[in-house]
Order: C-alpha cells, then sequence, then structure tokens
C-alpha cells in the first residue's frame, strides 16, 4: 500500500507540474482508502487549493444516478424499461413509439444528440427549462431505426429526468436527494445552480504551457439529468460501496445496469476490461471539468479521478493509476523539449491524413510554425523534438512523421493514450 501511494504520488505529481494536472484523486481497495488526495487549485485566482472536500461538476458521471432513479421506478412497478416512451411523455412526436426507456439508457434510441448541434456552443449560457430543451430535438428525424445502432446522445438522458420528474410528481433535483442521496449520506452531492453558494466549489479551467483561461459559462439547466451534478471523490467512494449492496435497488437491478449492451454500454455505465480486469465506469467532461470514475467490481478497487483543467489527461490518467495498483507496466509524463527546425522541413508534412473514415488530421503550415487540425477540432501548434517527431501541449500526445525509400512523407503516427495510431497521408 505505502509503495502504491509513492507511485501515484510521483505520477500525479509529474502531471501535475508538467501537465498542470489540476483535481483530487481517491484509490481504494477492499473498503480501504489507498491515497485520497488532491492536487493543483480548486480556485487559481485565490490559491485555493483542491482537496479530497473539493467539490467538482461530475459531468456524465451524472448520467448513472439518473439511470439508477429509473431503476428504482421500475422496482416500484411505475415503468418498465420496455415501455414506449410515449407512455410517460405523452404529447412527445410520433417518433416516440418506437422509442423505449432501454433505447433512452443505453444510447440506442437515434435521436440527434442536442449538444452536437451547431449553435449548442451559442446557447449553452441561457437557462432552458427540460421542456424547453426537448423541444430542441423532438420534432427532428431520427438518425436510424431505434435498437439498431449505438450513439451516445445526451438528449435521451435528458428525457429520462423528465421521466422521472412526470412519475414521481418531485423534481429531478429533489428525486435524487432524497432517494440516492440522503439515504447513502451523500452530503457533498448534489445538483450545480450556478447562483447557490456552494462551499468548496472548483472553478473549471483550461490551463497549459502557454496560457490558462477560465472556462466559458454554461448554465446549469442545460445539464440536468445528463450532467448537471456536483460531488466529491469521497462522496463518490460512498457511492461505490453502496453498489455493492442493495441500499439503492436490488441485485437484479444492478445486474441490469451493468450489463453490457451495444457498443458495451450498460445503464449510465460503460462495462469494458482493462489489463483483464472487468471494469464498471464513466467519464463525464463540461466546461473546465472533465472526470472520471472507474470501479473493478472484480477486485473490489475503486479508481475516482476529478479534474477542474479541462485539458487534464484523464483517460491517460485513469489507466496509469489502474496500471499502478495492478502493478502493469506505466510511463512516467516525459517533459519534452522543442528544438529548432529550418521551415523549409515542413513543407513535406503539410496535407492531410486518414486516421479513420471521414476523421482526418490535417497538418498546416504558417510561417516558421506548423499545425494539427483534426476533423471537428481546433487547429492547434505543434513542435518539433527531432525532424520527424513532433508533440503537443495541450494535450499528452506526439506524431512522428514516415517517410519512405524516396524520402516521401507517406504517412504520420498519433501517439496518445497508449496507442499508436497510424493515419496514410490522403492529399
Amino acid at each position: 500500500m505505502q509503495n502504491i501511494e509513492a507511485q501515484v504520488n510521483e505520477y500525479l505529481q509529474l502531471h501535475t507540474n508538467k501537465y498542470y494536472f489540476s483535481g483530487s484523486v481517491l484509490i481504494a481497495q477492499n473498503g480501504n482508502i489507498l491515497i485520497s488526495k488532491g492536487y493543483g487549485m480548486a480556485n487559481y485566482e485565490l490559491d485555493v487549493p483542491n482537496t479530497p472536500q473539493t467539490k467538482f461538476r461530475i459531468a456524465s458521471i451524472t448520467k448513472q444516478f439518473t439511470a439508477m432513479a429509473i431503476m428504482q421506478l421500475q422496482e416500484k412497478n411505475l415503468l418498465n424499461v420496455n415501455d414506449s416512451i410515449i407512455k410517460h411523455i405523452p404529447d412527445y412526436p410520433e417518433t416516440g413509439k418506437e422509442i423505449t426507456i432501454h433505447h433512452l439508457l443505453t444510447h440506442t434510441s437515434g435521436i440527434p444528440n442536442f449538444t452536437s448541434f451547431p449553435d449548442y456552443e451559442e446557447t449553452m449560457m441561457i437557462p432552458s427549462s427540460v421542456e424547453t430543451t426537448i423541444a430542441k430535438f423532438k420534432d427532428k428525424p431520427l438518425e436510424f431505426t431505434p435498437g439498431e445502432k449505438y450513439s451516445y446522445c445526451n438528449s435521451g438522458y435528458i428525457l429520462l429526468g423528465y421521466i422521472i420528474e412526470n412519475i414521481s410528481g418531485k423534481p429531478y433535483e429533489t428525486y435524487l436527494l432524497e432517494n440516492i442521496f440522503q439515504p447513502l449520506e451523500m452530503k457533498n452531492t448534489g445538483y450545480d445552480h450556478y447562483s447557490k453558494i456552494i462551499k468548496n466549489r472548483a472553478s473549471g479551467y483550461y490551463m497549459t504551457g502557454n496560457g490558462s483561461i477560465n472556462a466559458a459559462y454554461i448554465d446549469t439547466s442545460i445539464g440536468y439529468s445528463t450532467g448537471a451534478l456536483y460531488s466529491t471523490v469521497e462522496d463518490l467512494y460512498l457511492w461505490d460501496r453502496a453498489l455493492y449492496t442493495e441500499k439503492i435497488v436490488s441485485k437484479a437491478s444492478l445486474d441490469n445496469a451493468f450489463t453490457p449492451f451495444l457498443e458495451n454500454y450498460g445503464y449510465g455505465w460503460l462495462i469494458t476490461e482493462l489489463f483483464n480486469h472487468k471494469v464498471v465506469g464513466h467519464g463525464g467532461a463540461i466546461n473546465g471539468f472533465v472526470t472520471n470514475l472507474d470501479r473493478y467490481i472484480n477486485d473490489d478497487i475503486c479508481i475516482i479521478v476529478l479534474c477542474n483543467n479541462g485539458f487534464s489527461m484523464i483517460n491517460v490518467i485513469s489507466k496509469d493509476l489502474a496500471a499502478i495498483v495492478f502493478g502493469e507496466k506505466y510511463e512516467l509524463p516525459l517533459e519534452r523539449t522543442a528544438i529548432k527546425l529550418g521551415p523549409k522541413i515542413y513543407d513535406a508534412y503539410i496535407g492531410e491524413y486518414e486516421l479513420a473514415p471521414n476523421f482526418i488530421i490535417t497538418i498546416t503550415k504558417e510561417n516558421d510554425q506548423i499545425f494539427a487540425q483534426a476533423t471537428a477540432q481546433s487547429k492547434v501548434e505543434i513542435y518539433p523534438e527531432s525532424e520527424t517527431e513532433f508533440f503537443y501541449t495541450l494535450v499528452y500526445a506526439q506524431i512522428t512523421f514516415v517517410k519512405n525509400e524516396k524520402g516521401e512523407v507517406t504517412q504520420l503516427i498519433l501517439h496518445q493514450n497508449g496507442q499508436e495510431m497510424p493515419a496514410k497521408k490522403i492529399n
């Protein structure tokens, strides 16, 4: 245990110093907390440090609480996951007849995802009632036949919150408070109303070596039952412990929630394997925050990472923390140093590289700088550490350009999240 704590501390301190990790982490095994600690600042303007009691927006970790509320209502025979949503939202358009609650829970409804709409960023700061949010997507055509495919959909979880309110007769946040948070004594978890004074609440940032900014404002009514909750690592650990019991729902309901359907998604949980250990978890991202909760349920290990730097490498960090606990290989974050290259060298790299169908990395040059831009993402500068190897500063990722025998650049390799992903030059 001492060794794990020392390794975790060394690893996270390096991420904090080199890549601006800012957040709180809790790791527990067999009911014993191995480490519970804050890194960086909850508020950088006031120099308030993160602690295990700091409250973070947990973003899409909210979905597992929404899903569990649905399971509770099913146990009370107030709904069935195979019900058509029309039964519980009578004024929903005709398409609702084909869509079941199960489809909403598993992201297989075909409903368009409203957070992907072109006007989302322009409207996210405007308060929105649940009816107003539903009106944004309910009349749009389905993207596929319900049950046919998986497509991550915040719209579906908005509808689940609305169903919880319609059936219980209580606001979504009141239902969760009375039926989950209070019974489990999760006193530091709730609905994140911006106007309320919430002690120990972290501010959200985007931080890099090139400067830091406060995250853009988002009204929490937008997140609602898909992403509006806040919590602490310690409260989420209470949640983890409860899920080994029947305090909230029966074992049968838990088994349903943890059953993988399309793309390994259950009811508010992703069910996968890492290092040959089953993991039931979920991540989240909302303005200035990234979060992850992983439960290795056959090992009784829980790893919780809550960050208030939206650029923190949550997937890499969570995976590496698991590697430390399981005694697997992991890499300490390296500090990378840019070298000077003649800008003419960049000319050979300019072009488009296909990482996957419809996903392109475009390399461009401006003056003496070289930039990479992935499909639907911002253009960012990359920095040379050799003639063919470049690194990002915003994320822990690198690009290697590959040449053939004639010296022509034929592909690049993206190194990220422990993977090496080749992309053929197509233009």
